[in-house]
């Protein structure tokens, strides 16, 4: 009698363990988890899904790269896609970087969506030919003593097709960061990318490229991305409104329209603090003197008593106020800190430029 228990009740909790197992799969199936998925993307292209993962994760498993400049991590807000069907409701993590109107319409950070059901979002097309590139630098430069200019040939695939202003990310190697910045090349030259990058106390993607990248590393690179960029289908004036690494769109920018002959009026304003923070003077000096419709003007809010400044003094933001006149009917490029950005924006209003005509980047 012993031994026949000895058996059943084994056998008994083996019996248990098997509904429970059947049960869990079950409910899995049928509320999402682990089971077959799939993401449908701007209602054509579809991609199964096995397991669980966020959505930002499993698209660049599938070689979509929506940006994400803090690696998924939910601090930059860069990751964002509308969803049409599917798991609408926002997170803590998501909430201060979505307005109200984008939480009405169902936009979500894609790296806090775990895919745990079929899954319909909206992404711009443009997205759906970012890539990610091996890369090789060729030239590491100091520009000032805290920027430098780091430059890279594409090895796979070999060229990159950008728009003068967009960006492109950036991965540390042996380290889960990744981080956006602008591209400063010509996009005519589509076998090699530029990018000035700023050191950040503490950054430790810009410590990175300061402290440790080498001629002949390889890095990963994706993109390019960004809807900020040059408007050429616009013949007005353009007003570029710069500081720090800021510089690096509007010299893509300004090397695309040199090449074309400098078609249109553009005036430069480059905000710096003193003479050993400003760069490339050269270069758009010579631009000057190659077009009489370029003007660089450079501005030092605090120039050293050695550096016998001859030029523009104070904030940019007053500069800009001083000389810029009416602004109705022309165009603005701005690139720098969110704060440099925000004020701007209130000089370029108060001249009456229109919303329609301002185009930034904040640099964060």
């Amino acid at each position: 009698m012993v031994f026949l228990i000895n058996w059943i009740v084994p056998l008994i909790l083996i019996g248990v363990l098997l509904i429970i197992t059947l049960i869990l799969m079950l409910a899995d199936r049928v509320l999402g988890g682990a089971g077959d998925k799939v993401i449908t993307i701007n209602n054509e292209k579809q991609i199964p899904v096995q397991g669980e993962d966020t959505a930002l994760n499993i698209l660049a498993k599938n070689k979509i790269f929506i940006p994400s400049a803090c690696g998924g991590k939910a601090t930059c807000g860069f990751c964002k896609f509308k969803v049409l069907e599917g798991d609408k409701n926002v997170k803590p993590t998501e909430e201060p970087f979505l307005s109200e109107q984008e939480k009405k319409d169902g936009v979500r950070l894609s790296c806090q969506v775990k895919v745990k059901q079929d899954l319909s979002i909206e992404i711009p097309k443009e997205l759906l030919y970012a890539k990610e590139y091996v890369t090789k630098v060729v030239k590491i430069e100091d520009l000032t003593y805290d920027i430098k200019l780091v430059e890279l040939e594409l090895i796979n695939p070999k060229t990159m097709e950008f728009k003068p202003g967009q960006y492109a990310q950036l991965k540390v190697p042996g380290i889960d960061i990744i981080r956006a910045y602008s591209i400063a090349s010509n996009p005519r030259k589509t076998t090699n990318i530029e990018f000035i990058v700023r050191m950040v106390p503490k950054g430790q993607a810009t410590t990175f490229v300061h402290k440790a990248l080498e001629s002949g590393d390889k890095v990963i690179v994706t993109g390019p991305y960004g809807n900020f960029y040059l408007q050429e289908d616009s013949d007005k004036e353009i007003i570029c409104i710069a500081g720090g690494s800021g510089k690096a769109p509007i010299r893509s920018i300004l090397s695309y329209l040199k090449d074309q002959g400098m078609p249109r009026k553009v005036r430069y304003f480059f905000g710096a603090r003193s003479v050993k923070d400003l760069y490339y003077t050269e270069e758009f000096r010579a631009l000057e003197k190659e077009f009489k419709n370029f003007e660089y003007i450079p501005a030092l809010s605090h120039p050293d008593e050695e550096d016998n400044w001859q030029g523009e003094t104070g904030l940019i933001t007053d500069v800009l106020d001083r000389m810029v006149g009416d602004m109705s009917d022309k165009e603005a490029y701005l690139c720098g800190s969110p704060g440099m950005i925000e004020a701007c924006l209130k000089v370029l209003r108060k001249h009456d430029l229109k919303e329609d005509n301002i185009f930034y980047d904040k640099f964060s």
